[in-house]
């Protein structure tokens, strides 16, 4: 699959596929050609904030969030 905009639908699924054992985290990384950060990076969002930190214009504002949340 030669996926070039990644929706936070897809991205959410690809999250569950390896949250739920459908795929291994390196099976998802070869197969939709993801690096392990990129990936790690999706799964933060989603343990953090849910499907809606994986939308690219919050990103910023749920990182600061979550990192003031962290100081406390």
């Amino acid at each position: 699959m030669n996926t070039t905009r990644w929706v936070v639908r897809r991205k959410a699924e690809v999250v569950a596929a390896v949250n739920g054992g459908l795929l291994t985290v390196d099976e998802a990384c070869a197969r939709y050609s993801l690096t392990l950060e990129e990936f790690a990076s999706w799964q933060r969002a989603v343990d953090r904030s849910g499907m809606h930190g994986l939308r690219v214009t919050r990103i910023q504002y749920y990182k600061s969030l979550y990192e003031r949340q962290q100081k406390y």
